[in-house]
């Protein structure tokens, strides 16, 4: 596949932002997607996109392992492991359109849900998750992670809703990408959407990830923690809009 000189400059830049949104602001990737959607096929952009991400899954990881919290991972992971299954059996089933329809509307309810809990008060609402909501908040983020690389704007409210220190939430949310990212590489290539055109072009994007990925610590150990938490669900609200309107 070729590109005009334009799309290779977009397309670096959508690498970047890829790796910055993993160690810096959580959410920007939807312009990286926005992107990708515009000048890859879809199908193609989904099989280009995950090895990218887990390359930046590694170099999150790595900067932030200190801070992660293990127990929220293994709560969250065999509920995803389910939507992720589910994810892959809606994939063969749905056109693009709808895709974008079910992760825009899933995301929608998930960010009401948080908003009506900050709302509703206070710490101790915020503290103390409902039991349902782990398990629903893990099937959510299977399915979008699997049908659209979308799961993002899900764990961002799910770690917001946890309380989690800007580093923590980084940390934990690298660590849980790394391990539901490999997972989906089968089911992704038994689709046929890693193929050697994906990798090739891969191979092109990745220091673009890297230098994103880098950036990215520098950036946030510079941001206030509300700052953080209301960038994050702003950038959510417009992955939604995008979704479900464009």
């Amino acid at each position: 596949m070729t590109f005009e000189p334009w799309q290779w400059v977009l397309l670096y830049l959508a690498a970047v932002i890829s790796g910055f949104s993993k160690t810096g602001i959580p959410g920007i990737s939807i312009l990286s997607v926005s992107i990708y959607a515009n000048i890859l096929p879809a199908r193609m952009a989904t099989g280009v996109v995950l090895p990218m991400l887990i390359f930046a899954d590694i170099f999150a990881f790595l900067v932030y392992r200190k801070n992660l919290e293990w127990q929220r991972v293994g709560r969250l992971l065999p509920w995803a492991l389910g939507g992720l299954v589910l994810g892959w059996l809606a994939l063969g089933r749905v056109d693009d359109r709808q895709t974008a329809r079910l992760v825009g509307g899933i995301i929608a309810a998930m960010l009401g849900l948080h908003l009506w809990r900050r709302w509703k008060n206070s710490d101790e609402v915020a503290a103390h998750a409902p039991a349902w909501f782990g398990p629903v908040m893990g099937v959510f983020a299977g399915i979008t992670t699997m049908i659209a690389n979308a799961a993002g704007p899900v764990m961002t409210l799910y770690l917001l809703a946890m309380r989690l220190n800007k580093l923590e939430f980084l940390g934990t949310g690298a660590a849980f990408f790394l391990l539901i990212n490999w997972i989906k590489v089968p089911f992704i290539a038994q689709l046929g959407l890693i193929n050697a055109t994906s990798l090739s072009l891969n191979l092109h994007l990745l220091p673009a990830v890297a230098v994103g990925a880098l950036l990215g610590r520098p950036v946030v150990e510079r941001v206030n923690q509300k700052v953080f938490e209301n960038v994050a669900l702003t950038l959510t609200g417009l992955a939604v809009v995008k979704l479900l309107f464009f």
